[in-house]
């Protein structure tokens, strides 16, 4: 199966809807691919609960939003990026609301939330279920162009066709696998944009949908982009501890609203651990919790919201109230059992604030890319921000190259596809790495570090990521396969980089090292590996 388009878009969040939008209407004629691994819905953008952070009252300012990033990233933010994407934020608001994205108003203005280490309400929201509001809008709006976005549903990207030459490398498309029908592909187009999403499945706590296994990473890092900041993974403090059930999150608007997190025999927590109380940014949090469980013995914190009135409640929260009725508890009348849990990657794959990368022809947006919007710890509802903002950015800069691409004359593509058609065996070899790797960055690579942990688990991690090599090379392919080499290939670049920083900074906290160092106010770097390769071959 060969096909050819003018854009491919992997993902089916809201970088990638709204990049696929923009495209369309930059590109009148263009043909637009948007491949997806699962449903079109089976995103990060559709549990998004809390909102996108943007200035628009008029107590508020862009200083203030801009002071709060910077603040939170902990000096590693890249200042000029965050002034352009808050800056940029009322404006893709409104071209949300042109789509048919449908916020929550009050008295006919849009009604404005506020949550960890924001000094005003500033958070655009649909209830609490924003994120699954805008899927809803981007896919209509997606869909009503189906002369030139095609959807290719249940199509997973094993990688990226790449040409190597003297003028320098490019990427010309993607090879894609389907299990169900077990067929290969090659999907060729100027312009490849990833916008895959997160990481946090490499993790055993985590808030993310299965497929978020970091395939957009890895796949750039093995075509030769960078990749930076890996080692600061942002655990949210409130997942919904209810074992043995798929896992949801209690959004950081519950504690925004004055939700308040205590021990299990009453002791508020955050009291005297944060000025801003339970306010404070989720790294603060999500120490204090892990801090608190370790030293008790007990499995879950509290968070405890029903002091407020419960219309309001059920109001403000609809979609929490109801799962968590499902689940046996009413949080207008008792609290809510929760734990910190894997929740967001501050880093990815190295770009400017328009998406290109250093691979000619590959962009990238959202959770995946890495620009210094968030340093070294995000601030809460930037995240769909930034994603929106960029994918604006990167549809009007990917267009000139578009225009003006001209892939190598000469040199080499690199399109082997190593698998085969036939079914696998031992699939309890995969189902057990994957657990094995779960449990490792759990336990070793968590909230709270050490050089040593960091050191045991790389040992583990790197065998795990060997076998997981091989076997992908000797036997047939299957998505469990695909996303454990994935998966492995982002934990072992996750761990390199928190060894890199031998310092406490944001979301990497070294129990060997609590204090910041300023020598190490940089970003952490991680060549591509055909670099790296070429790196190690110079050297030899």
């Amino acid at each position: 199966m060969e096909k050819n388009y003018d854009f491919i878009v992997i993902g089916s969040g809201i970088a990638g809807l709204f990049y696929s939008l923009k495209i369309s209407e930059l590109n009148p004629g263009a043909t637009i691919a948007i491949i997806t691994k699962k449903a079109e819905k089976d995103t990060s953008t559709n549990r998004a609960q809390g909102g996108i952070a943007t200035v628009l009252a008029g107590t508020d300012s862009f200083e203030s939003h801009i002071n709060d990033t910077l603040a939170t990233g902990q000096g590693l933010c890249h200042k000029q990026v965050v002034e352009q994407i808050v800056e940029a934020g009322p404006g893709v608001i409104e071209e949300l609301i042109n789509y048919g994205v449908k916020f929550t108003q009050s008295d006919g203005k849009l009604n404005l939330g506020r949550e960890g280490g924001h000094s005003h309400n500033r958070v655009v929201h649909a209830a609490d279920f924003t994120g699954r509001e805008i899927e809803r809008a981007l896919l209509n709006a997606c869909r009503a162009k189906s002369d030139s976005i095609h959807i290719y549903r249940d199509h997973i990207v094993l990688d990226l066709i790449t040409i190597r030459s003297a003028e320098g490398d490019a990427c010309a498309g993607v090879f894609v696998f389907t299990e169900e029908n077990r067929t290969f592909g090659a999907f060729y187009a100027p312009v490849t944009m990833l916008a895959t999403g997160g990481l946090c499945q490499t993790y055993f706590h985590n808030t993310n949908p299965r497929i978020a296994t970091g395939d957009g990473v890895a796949m750039a890092y093995r075509a030769g982009a960078s990749v930076a900041n890996l080692e600061f993974i942002q655990f949210h403090p409130t997942l919904l501890y209810t074992p043995g059930r798929w896992p949801f999150l209690i959004s950081e608007a519950v504690r925004g609203e004055g939700g308040r997190l205590m021990t299990v025999d009453g002791r508020y927590i955050m009291e005297g651990a944060h000025e801003l109380k339970d306010l404070a940014p989720r790294d603060v949090v999500a120490r204090a919790i892990d801090k608190e469980l370790k030293e008790s013995g007990e499995e879950y914190v509290l968070l405890d919201i029903s002091h407020r009135d419960a219309d309001f409640i059920k109001k403000r929260f609809p979609s929490i109230y109801r799962e968590c009725l499902r689940r046996g508890f009413d949080i207008t009348e008792r609290d809510i059992p929760v734990v910190p849990a894997a929740h967001y990657a501050c880093g990815g794959v190295v770009s400017d604030i328009y998406g290109e990368t250093e691979l000619a022809g590959l962009y990238v947006s959202g959770e995946v890319a890495m620009t210094g919007m968030h340093g070294a710890n995000r601030l809460a509802s930037n995240s769909l921000l930034e994603a929106v903002v960029m994918a604006r950015f990167a549809s009007v800069r990917s267009t000139d190259y578009f225009k003006n691409a001209e892939l190598p004359k000469t040199g080499t593509m690199d399109n082997t596809i190593y698998s085969s058609l036939e079914y696998p065996r031992e699939k309890i070899l995969v189902a057990h790495d994957r657990r094995v790797l779960n449990r490792v960055m759990s336990d070793f690579v968590g909230i709270v570090r050490s050089k040593e942990r960091l050191l045991l688990a790389q040992e583990k991690v790197q065998s795990i990521q060997k076998g997981i090599e091989q076997y992908y090379l000797a036997t047939p392919a299957t998505y469990g396969v695909v996303e454990l080499r994935n998966m492995a290939t982002v934990a072992d670049l996750i761990i390199r980089s928190a060894l890199m920083r031998p310092e406490s900074r944001g979301l990497h906290y070294l129990e060997d090292n609590t204090n910041q160092d300023q020598a190490y106010e940089h970003d952490t770097v991680i060549a591509g590996k055909t670099r790296e390769n070429k790196s190690n071959d110079c050297s030899s």
